[in-house]
Protein backbone atom coordinates (compact mmCIF):
# COMPACT_ATOMS: atom_id res chain seq x y z
CA UNK A 1 0.00 0.00 0.00
CA UNK A 2 1.26 3.47 -0.84
CA UNK A 3 1.36 5.98 2.02
CA UNK A 4 1.75 9.76 1.92
CA UNK A 5 3.47 11.59 4.74
CA UNK A 6 3.94 15.29 5.39
CA UNK A 7 7.41 16.04 6.68
CA UNK A 8 9.64 19.01 7.40
CA UNK A 9 13.38 19.48 7.14
CA UNK A 10 15.76 22.39 7.53
CA UNK A 11 16.66 24.15 4.30
CA UNK A 12 19.93 25.78 3.33
CA UNK A 13 19.06 29.07 5.04
CA UNK A 14 17.83 27.50 8.27
CA UNK A 15 14.11 27.72 7.48
CA UNK A 16 11.71 24.80 7.81
CA UNK A 17 10.78 23.44 4.40
CA UNK A 18 7.50 21.60 3.84
CA UNK A 19 7.72 18.30 2.00
CA UNK A 20 5.62 15.32 1.05
CA UNK A 21 6.92 11.77 0.91
CA UNK A 22 4.96 9.29 -1.21
CA UNK A 23 6.14 5.85 -0.13
CA UNK A 24 5.22 2.45 -1.61
CA UNK A 25 5.07 -0.55 0.71
CA UNK A 26 8.34 -2.00 -0.61
CA UNK A 27 10.37 0.88 -2.17
CA UNK A 28 13.11 -0.18 -4.56
CA UNK A 29 14.50 3.33 -4.93
CA UNK A 30 14.00 6.94 -3.80
CA UNK A 31 13.50 9.95 -6.04
CA UNK A 32 13.85 13.65 -5.21
CA UNK A 33 11.60 16.01 -7.21
CA UNK A 34 12.22 19.75 -7.77
CA UNK A 35 9.26 21.86 -8.92
CA UNK A 36 9.17 24.71 -11.43
CA UNK A 37 9.93 28.39 -10.77
CA UNK A 38 7.47 29.95 -8.25
CA UNK A 39 5.41 26.71 -8.29
CA UNK A 40 4.94 24.30 -5.38
CA UNK A 41 5.32 20.61 -4.64
CA UNK A 42 1.57 20.18 -5.18
CA UNK A 43 1.47 21.32 -8.81
CA UNK A 44 -0.38 18.76 -10.92
CA UNK A 45 2.64 17.54 -12.88
CA UNK A 46 4.62 16.87 -9.69
CA UNK A 47 1.71 15.06 -8.04
CA UNK A 48 0.96 12.89 -11.07
CA UNK A 49 4.58 11.95 -11.69
CA UNK A 50 4.99 11.05 -8.01
CA UNK A 51 1.88 8.88 -8.19
CA UNK A 52 3.15 7.11 -11.29
CA UNK A 53 6.52 6.36 -9.75
CA UNK A 54 5.19 5.13 -6.40
CA UNK A 55 2.88 2.76 -8.26
CA UNK A 56 6.07 1.18 -9.64
CA UNK A 57 7.86 0.91 -6.33
CA UNK A 58 9.77 4.21 -6.37
CA UNK A 59 9.33 6.53 -3.38
CA UNK A 60 9.22 10.27 -4.14
CA UNK A 61 10.07 13.24 -1.93
CA UNK A 62 8.86 16.61 -3.25
CA UNK A 63 9.18 19.83 -1.31
CA UNK A 64 8.51 23.56 -1.48
CA UNK A 65 11.63 25.67 -1.98
CA UNK A 66 12.32 28.37 0.62
CA UNK A 67 9.65 31.08 0.52
CA UNK A 68 7.21 29.08 -1.61
CA UNK A 69 4.15 26.95 -0.87
CA UNK A 70 4.06 25.91 2.79
CA UNK A 71 7.78 26.44 3.42
CA UNK A 72 9.16 29.18 5.64
CA UNK A 73 11.32 32.07 4.48
CA UNK A 74 11.01 35.04 2.15
CA UNK A 75 11.08 34.39 -1.57
CA UNK A 76 12.79 37.76 -2.14
CA UNK A 77 15.85 36.46 -0.26
CA UNK A 78 16.18 33.32 -2.39
CA UNK A 79 17.91 32.67 -5.68
CA UNK A 80 19.07 29.83 -7.92
CA UNK A 81 21.98 29.05 -5.60
CA UNK A 82 19.67 28.71 -2.60
CA UNK A 83 17.41 26.40 -4.63
CA UNK A 84 20.37 24.15 -5.39
CA UNK A 85 21.38 24.21 -1.73
CA UNK A 86 17.81 23.36 -0.69
CA UNK A 87 17.97 20.34 -2.99
CA UNK A 88 21.22 19.21 -1.39
CA UNK A 89 19.64 19.73 2.05
CA UNK A 90 16.67 17.60 0.99
CA UNK A 91 19.03 14.85 -0.18
CA UNK A 92 20.88 15.05 3.14
CA UNK A 93 17.60 14.69 5.03
CA UNK A 94 16.68 11.64 2.95
CA UNK A 95 20.14 10.16 3.54
CA UNK A 96 19.79 10.59 7.32
CA UNK A 97 16.19 9.40 7.69
CA UNK A 98 15.68 6.92 4.83
CA UNK A 99 18.46 6.59 2.29
CA UNK A 100 19.93 8.98 -0.25
CA UNK A 101 17.98 9.58 -3.46
CA UNK A 102 19.08 7.55 -6.46
CA UNK A 103 16.88 9.54 -8.87
CA UNK A 104 16.74 13.34 -9.29
CA UNK A 105 13.81 14.84 -11.22
CA UNK A 106 13.40 18.54 -11.99
CA UNK A 107 10.67 20.48 -13.80
CA UNK A 108 11.52 23.74 -15.60
CA UNK A 109 13.95 25.76 -13.42
CA UNK A 110 13.79 22.83 -11.01
CA UNK A 111 15.36 20.80 -13.83
CA UNK A 112 18.25 23.24 -14.02
CA UNK A 113 18.58 23.03 -10.23
CA UNK A 114 18.86 19.23 -10.20
CA UNK A 115 21.54 19.40 -12.91
CA UNK A 116 23.48 21.85 -10.75
CA UNK A 117 22.94 19.79 -7.58
CA UNK A 118 23.62 16.37 -9.12
CA UNK A 119 27.43 16.44 -8.70
CA UNK A 120 26.88 17.04 -4.96
CA UNK A 121 24.61 14.00 -4.53
CA UNK A 122 26.94 11.10 -5.12
CA UNK A 123 24.36 8.35 -4.63
CA UNK A 124 22.12 9.62 -7.46
CA UNK A 125 22.32 7.29 -10.46
CA UNK A 126 19.82 8.96 -12.81
CA UNK A 127 18.71 12.54 -13.51
CA UNK A 128 15.52 13.60 -15.33
CA UNK A 129 14.79 17.12 -16.59
CA UNK A 130 11.37 18.24 -17.82
CA UNK A 131 11.22 21.45 -19.86
CA UNK A 132 14.44 22.66 -18.26
CA UNK A 133 16.42 25.73 -19.40
CA UNK A 134 20.09 25.29 -20.25
CA UNK A 135 20.98 28.47 -18.36
CA UNK A 136 19.60 29.66 -15.04
CA UNK A 137 19.26 33.22 -16.34
CA UNK A 138 16.65 32.01 -18.85
CA UNK A 139 14.13 32.58 -16.05
CA UNK A 140 14.61 36.34 -16.43
CA UNK A 141 12.25 36.40 -19.40
CA UNK A 142 9.38 36.05 -16.89
CA UNK A 143 9.90 39.64 -15.71
CA UNK A 144 11.99 41.29 -18.42
CA UNK A 145 9.76 44.37 -18.27
CA UNK A 146 10.90 44.96 -14.69
CA UNK A 147 14.64 44.43 -15.11
CA UNK A 148 15.47 48.14 -15.32
CA UNK A 149 13.44 48.86 -12.17
CA UNK A 150 15.12 46.00 -10.31
CA UNK A 151 18.54 47.26 -11.36
CA UNK A 152 17.76 50.84 -10.35
CA UNK A 153 15.84 50.27 -7.11
CA UNK A 154 17.32 46.96 -5.99
CA UNK A 155 14.02 45.11 -6.24
CA UNK A 156 10.58 45.15 -7.85
CA UNK A 157 7.24 43.40 -7.43
CA UNK A 158 6.35 41.28 -10.44
CA UNK A 159 3.25 39.26 -11.24
CA UNK A 160 3.79 35.63 -12.22
CA UNK A 161 0.87 33.28 -12.93
CA UNK A 162 -1.50 35.69 -11.19
CA UNK A 163 0.61 35.96 -8.01
CA UNK A 164 2.96 38.73 -6.90
CA UNK A 165 6.61 38.12 -6.03
CA UNK A 166 9.41 40.45 -5.01
CA UNK A 167 12.46 39.96 -7.22
CA UNK A 168 15.70 41.42 -5.85
CA UNK A 169 18.82 42.43 -7.74
CA UNK A 170 20.78 39.71 -5.99
CA UNK A 171 18.56 37.19 -7.81
CA UNK A 172 19.56 38.64 -11.19
CA UNK A 173 23.23 38.63 -10.27
CA UNK A 174 23.03 35.06 -9.01
CA UNK A 175 21.39 33.49 -12.08
CA UNK A 176 23.81 35.35 -14.35
CA UNK A 177 26.77 33.79 -12.54
CA UNK A 178 25.73 30.16 -13.05
CA UNK A 179 26.91 27.83 -15.81
CA UNK A 180 25.89 24.38 -14.65
CA UNK A 181 26.39 22.80 -18.11
CA UNK A 182 30.09 22.39 -17.34
CA UNK A 183 29.14 20.11 -14.47
CA UNK A 184 26.67 18.12 -16.58
CA UNK A 185 29.51 16.58 -18.58
CA UNK A 186 31.22 15.45 -15.36
CA UNK A 187 28.27 14.32 -13.24
CA UNK A 188 28.64 10.66 -14.32
CA UNK A 189 24.92 9.91 -14.10
CA UNK A 190 22.36 8.72 -16.62
CA UNK A 191 20.32 11.61 -18.03
CA UNK A 192 16.81 11.75 -19.52
CA UNK A 193 15.93 15.09 -21.14
CA UNK A 194 12.15 15.54 -21.56
CA UNK A 195 11.04 18.53 -23.63
CA UNK A 196 8.16 19.62 -25.86
CA UNK A 197 9.27 20.88 -29.29
CA UNK A 198 6.57 23.57 -29.09
CA UNK A 199 7.34 24.67 -25.54
CA UNK A 200 6.72 28.44 -25.65
CA UNK A 201 8.22 29.10 -22.21
CA UNK A 202 11.52 27.23 -22.54
CA UNK A 203 12.48 26.65 -26.17
CA UNK A 204 13.60 23.28 -27.49
CA UNK A 205 17.10 24.69 -28.11
CA UNK A 206 17.61 24.46 -24.33
CA UNK A 207 17.06 20.71 -24.45
CA UNK A 208 19.58 20.48 -27.28
CA UNK A 209 22.21 22.33 -25.26
CA UNK A 210 21.69 20.11 -22.20
CA UNK A 211 21.74 16.92 -24.28
CA UNK A 212 24.92 17.90 -26.13
CA UNK A 213 26.68 18.88 -22.89
CA UNK A 214 25.96 15.49 -21.28
CA UNK A 215 27.91 12.32 -21.84
CA UNK A 216 26.39 8.89 -22.22
CA UNK A 217 24.23 7.40 -20.94
CA UNK A 218 21.73 10.00 -22.11
CA UNK A 219 18.26 9.85 -23.64
CA UNK A 220 15.75 12.33 -25.07
CA UNK A 221 11.96 12.19 -24.76
CA UNK A 222 9.84 14.40 -27.02
CA UNK A 223 6.68 15.62 -25.28
CA UNK A 224 5.07 16.47 -28.62
CA UNK A 225 2.21 18.96 -28.09
CA UNK A 226 2.45 19.17 -24.28
CA UNK A 227 2.56 22.62 -22.73
CA UNK A 228 5.35 23.73 -20.41
CA UNK A 229 3.47 22.97 -17.17
CA UNK A 230 2.03 19.64 -18.38
CA UNK A 231 -1.47 20.89 -17.63
CA UNK A 232 -3.12 18.08 -19.59
CA UNK A 233 -3.52 14.99 -17.50
CA UNK A 234 -2.53 12.66 -20.35
CA UNK A 235 0.78 14.52 -20.80
CA UNK A 236 1.71 14.16 -17.12
CA UNK A 237 0.73 10.49 -17.22
CA UNK A 238 2.92 9.95 -20.27
CA UNK A 239 5.94 11.52 -18.58
CA UNK A 240 5.42 9.48 -15.42
CA UNK A 241 5.13 6.22 -17.34
CA UNK A 242 8.23 6.85 -19.43
CA UNK A 243 10.34 7.94 -16.45
CA UNK A 244 9.33 4.83 -14.51
CA UNK A 245 10.28 2.57 -17.42
CA UNK A 246 13.50 4.43 -18.31
CA UNK A 247 14.88 4.64 -14.80
CA UNK A 248 14.49 0.90 -14.20
CA UNK A 249 17.59 0.32 -16.35
CA UNK A 250 19.70 2.23 -13.85
CA UNK A 251 18.33 0.75 -10.62
CA UNK A 252 19.41 -2.44 -8.85
CA UNK A 253 17.77 -5.45 -10.43
CA UNK A 254 15.88 -6.49 -7.34
CA UNK A 255 12.25 -7.45 -7.51
CA UNK A 256 10.21 -5.74 -4.83
CA UNK A 257 7.42 -7.57 -3.08
CA UNK A 258 4.31 -6.84 -5.07
CA UNK A 259 1.78 -4.74 -3.21
CA UNK A 260 -1.18 -7.10 -3.44
CA UNK A 261 -4.41 -6.87 -1.47
CA UNK A 262 -6.04 -9.93 0.03
CA UNK A 263 -8.69 -11.66 -2.14
CA UNK A 264 -12.06 -9.98 -1.77
CA UNK A 265 -10.62 -6.73 -0.37
CA UNK A 266 -11.01 -3.52 -2.39
CA UNK A 267 -9.32 -0.25 -1.47
CA UNK A 268 -10.20 3.18 -2.84
CA UNK A 269 -7.77 6.02 -2.16
CA UNK A 270 -7.57 9.63 -3.26
CA UNK A 271 -4.64 10.33 -5.58
CA UNK A 272 -4.70 14.10 -4.91
CA UNK A 273 -3.50 14.44 -8.50
CA UNK A 274 -6.75 16.10 -9.58
CA UNK A 275 -10.24 16.96 -8.33
CA UNK A 276 -12.06 13.81 -7.14
CA UNK A 277 -9.41 11.51 -8.70
CA UNK A 278 -9.19 8.07 -7.05
CA UNK A 279 -7.23 4.87 -7.47
CA UNK A 280 -9.10 1.60 -6.92
CA UNK A 281 -7.05 -1.43 -5.89
CA UNK A 282 -8.24 -5.02 -5.99
CA UNK A 283 -5.67 -7.77 -5.59
CA UNK A 284 -2.73 -6.71 -7.78
CA UNK A 285 -4.94 -4.59 -10.06
CA UNK A 286 -5.30 -0.82 -10.13
CA UNK A 287 -8.18 1.10 -11.70
CA UNK A 288 -8.53 4.87 -11.96
CA UNK A 289 -11.82 6.43 -10.87
CA UNK A 290 -13.13 9.97 -11.03
CA UNK A 291 -15.97 12.16 -12.19
CA UNK A 292 -16.51 14.11 -15.41
CA UNK A 293 -15.66 17.79 -15.60
CA UNK A 294 -19.36 18.66 -15.60
CA UNK A 295 -19.68 17.60 -11.93
CA UNK A 296 -16.38 18.97 -10.66
CA UNK A 297 -13.90 16.24 -11.58
CA UNK A 298 -11.27 16.01 -14.29
CA UNK A 299 -12.42 12.76 -15.92
CA UNK A 300 -9.53 10.85 -14.28
CA UNK A 301 -11.39 7.57 -14.73
CA UNK A 302 -14.81 5.91 -14.70
CA UNK A 303 -17.29 7.40 -12.25
CA UNK A 304 -18.60 5.39 -9.26
CA UNK A 305 -21.78 4.57 -11.17
CA UNK A 306 -19.72 3.59 -14.22
CA UNK A 307 -17.83 1.13 -12.02
CA UNK A 308 -21.09 -0.18 -10.57
CA UNK A 309 -22.46 -0.79 -14.06
CA UNK A 310 -19.15 -2.36 -15.07
CA UNK A 311 -19.40 -4.82 -12.17
CA UNK A 312 -22.92 -5.82 -13.17
CA UNK A 313 -22.06 -6.09 -16.85
CA UNK A 314 -18.90 -8.13 -16.21
CA UNK A 315 -20.74 -10.48 -13.87
CA UNK A 316 -23.58 -10.94 -16.38
CA UNK A 317 -21.17 -11.74 -19.21
CA UNK A 318 -19.06 -14.12 -17.10
CA UNK A 319 -22.13 -15.96 -15.84
CA UNK A 320 -23.38 -16.51 -19.40
CA UNK A 321 -19.95 -17.75 -20.50
CA UNK A 322 -19.69 -20.24 -17.64
CA UNK A 323 -23.16 -21.57 -18.41
CA UNK A 324 -22.54 -21.75 -22.17
CA UNK A 325 -19.29 -23.68 -21.69
CA UNK A 326 -20.88 -26.07 -19.25
CA UNK A 327 -23.85 -26.73 -21.54
CA UNK A 328 -21.74 -26.82 -24.76
CA UNK A 329 -23.60 -23.84 -26.24
CA UNK A 330 -21.38 -22.39 -28.99
CA UNK A 331 -21.96 -18.69 -28.29
CA UNK A 332 -19.13 -16.61 -29.79
CA UNK A 333 -19.22 -13.47 -27.69
CA UNK A 334 -21.37 -11.66 -25.14
CA UNK A 335 -21.78 -7.87 -25.03
CA UNK A 336 -23.59 -6.08 -22.22
CA UNK A 337 -24.42 -2.37 -22.42
CA UNK A 338 -25.78 -0.63 -19.34
CA UNK A 339 -27.07 2.78 -18.26
CA UNK A 340 -28.26 4.17 -14.95
CA UNK A 341 -30.77 6.89 -14.17
CA UNK A 342 -33.05 8.15 -11.42
CA UNK A 343 -36.78 7.98 -12.15
CA UNK A 344 -39.87 9.03 -10.24
CA UNK A 345 -41.26 6.12 -8.27
CA UNK A 346 -44.78 6.95 -9.44
CA UNK A 347 -43.63 6.42 -13.04
CA UNK A 348 -42.31 2.92 -12.26
CA UNK A 349 -45.23 0.50 -12.48
CA UNK A 350 -43.33 -2.54 -11.17
CA UNK A 351 -41.48 -0.77 -8.31
CA UNK A 352 -42.41 -1.44 -4.70
CA UNK A 353 -41.46 2.12 -3.74
CA UNK A 354 -44.21 4.57 -4.63
CA UNK A 355 -42.75 7.86 -3.38
CA UNK A 356 -39.63 9.79 -4.28
CA UNK A 357 -37.04 8.53 -6.76
CA UNK A 358 -35.73 5.06 -7.52
CA UNK A 359 -32.62 3.96 -9.34
CA UNK A 360 -33.17 2.27 -12.70
CA UNK A 361 -30.50 0.28 -14.54
CA UNK A 362 -31.11 -0.60 -18.17
CA UNK A 363 -29.18 -3.61 -19.45
CA UNK A 364 -28.98 -4.64 -23.11
CA UNK A 365 -27.41 -8.00 -23.94
CA UNK A 366 -26.12 -9.11 -27.32
CA UNK A 367 -25.21 -12.76 -27.89
CA UNK A 368 -23.13 -13.42 -31.02
CA UNK A 369 -22.97 -16.88 -32.56
CA UNK A 370 -25.02 -19.41 -34.49
CA UNK A 371 -27.17 -20.75 -31.66
CA UNK A 372 -30.86 -21.55 -31.30
CA UNK A 373 -33.41 -19.05 -30.10
CA UNK A 374 -34.05 -21.31 -27.10
CA UNK A 375 -30.37 -21.27 -26.11
CA UNK A 376 -30.20 -17.53 -26.63
CA UNK A 377 -33.22 -16.99 -24.37
CA UNK A 378 -31.81 -19.35 -21.73
CA UNK A 379 -28.50 -17.48 -21.66
CA UNK A 380 -30.37 -14.21 -21.30
CA UNK A 381 -32.25 -15.60 -18.31
CA UNK A 382 -29.03 -16.90 -16.76
CA UNK A 383 -27.52 -13.38 -16.97
CA UNK A 384 -30.31 -12.15 -14.70
CA UNK A 385 -29.15 -14.62 -12.04
CA UNK A 386 -25.54 -13.48 -11.85
CA UNK A 387 -24.31 -12.82 -8.26
CA UNK A 388 -23.96 -9.05 -8.68
CA UNK A 389 -27.47 -8.79 -10.16
CA UNK A 390 -28.84 -10.71 -7.18
CA UNK A 391 -26.87 -8.55 -4.74
CA UNK A 392 -28.28 -5.35 -6.24
CA UNK A 393 -31.87 -6.60 -6.30
CA UNK A 394 -31.89 -8.26 -2.85
CA UNK A 395 -31.70 -6.55 0.53
CA UNK A 396 -28.15 -5.53 1.38
CA UNK A 397 -26.66 -4.02 4.52
CA UNK A 398 -23.61 -1.75 4.41
CA UNK A 399 -21.78 -1.64 7.72
CA UNK A 400 -19.25 1.21 7.99
CA UNK A 401 -16.49 1.76 10.55
CA UNK A 402 -14.18 4.76 11.02
CA UNK A 403 -10.51 3.72 11.22
CA UNK A 404 -7.93 6.14 12.70
CA UNK A 405 -5.36 7.33 10.14
CA UNK A 406 -1.78 6.18 10.51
Amino acid sequence: MTTAKKIEFTGSSGHKLAARLDMPAEPRALALFAHCFTCSKDIFAAARIAEGLTARGIAVLRFDFTGLGSSEGEFANTNFTSNVQDLVAAANHMRQTLSAPTILIGHSLGGAAVLAAAPQIAEAKAVVTIGAPSQAQHVLHNFKGSLDEIGAKGSATVTLAGRQFVIAKQFLDDVASHNFLDGVARMNKALLVCHAPRDEVVGIDNATAIFVAARHSKSFLSLDTADHLLRKREDAIYVADVIAAWVSRYLPQSTPQEDVLSPGLVEVRETRAGPLAQVVRAGRHRIAAGEPVSVGGDDAGPSPYDLLLAALGACSSMTMRLYADRKNISADRFTVRLTHQRVHAEDCADCETKKGDVGEISKEITIDGDISDADRQRLFEIAEKCPVHRTLTNEIKIRSKLIPSV
